[in-house]
């Protein structure tokens, strides 16, 4: 069946429904307004892995701001309720991704306690019609909302376009090694018995 979980959130300037199966297939059903957006969740599923349907209505005519750091909210919150006690889980995940030019590391521990660093420089004041300054804020609004220790550094990398997709697919790939179940593991993966 998978560990699944759906949340809706409704807030006078988004309106966001999101469902995620951590143990799915890699298939996407994405419409947030923001196609850059779109196309970033689209390969975040795909390469974690994760089923996942994500429908926002958001302020757009303003700008693309709420939209995407509450879909980073709710992205985040959706993550920790399929989580559910995280027993059994490998708990971290790293990975070093190549695209083209750029190469991006991405960190992650499921340990309960938000965290977040990004090293990046981003070039333009957009990639495709989302704003790059609202990638530090999606990240952000994930790992506060996931209660993740979530660490991005891109090594290298020229253009904008491929940074900020090696960023969310090398996440992906990170997050999926660190919610993978490890049959080793009895219980919850600290030595303090919870994680948080």
């Amino acid at each position: 069946m998978g560990r699944k979980a759906s949340i809706k959130r409704k807030t006078a300037e988004t309106d966001i429904a999101m469902t995620l199966n951590l143990d799915g297939s890699g298939k996407a059903k994405v419409d947030t307004g923001v196609g850059f957006l779109d196309h970033m969740l689209t390969g975040f599923a795909r390469h974690g892995y994760f089923d996942l349907e994500a429908v926002a209505k958001g302020d757009l005519q303003v700008d693309a701001h709420h939209t995407v750091e509450d879909c980073g909210i709710v992205l985040g919150s959706v993550i920790l309720k399929a989580l559910g006690d995280k027993a059994g889980i490998s708990r971290y995940g790293s990975f070093i991704l190549p695209m083209d030019e750029a190469l991006v590391l991405c960190a992650v521990d499921l340990c309960g306690r938000p965290y977040f660093s990004m090293e990046a420089s981003l070039k333009g004041q957009f990639v495709g019609d989302m704003d790059t300054q609202l990638v530090k804020e999606f990240f952000y609004a994930i790992s506060y909302s996931a209660g993740m220790n979530l660490h991005i550094k891109v090594l290298s990398g020229e253009n904008d376009h491929h940074i900020v997709e090696a960023m969310f697919k090398a996440f992906s790939k990170a997050l999926d090694q660190a919610v993978s179940m490890d049959e080793r593991c009895k219980g919850v993966p600290s030595t303090k018995g919870i994680l948080g």
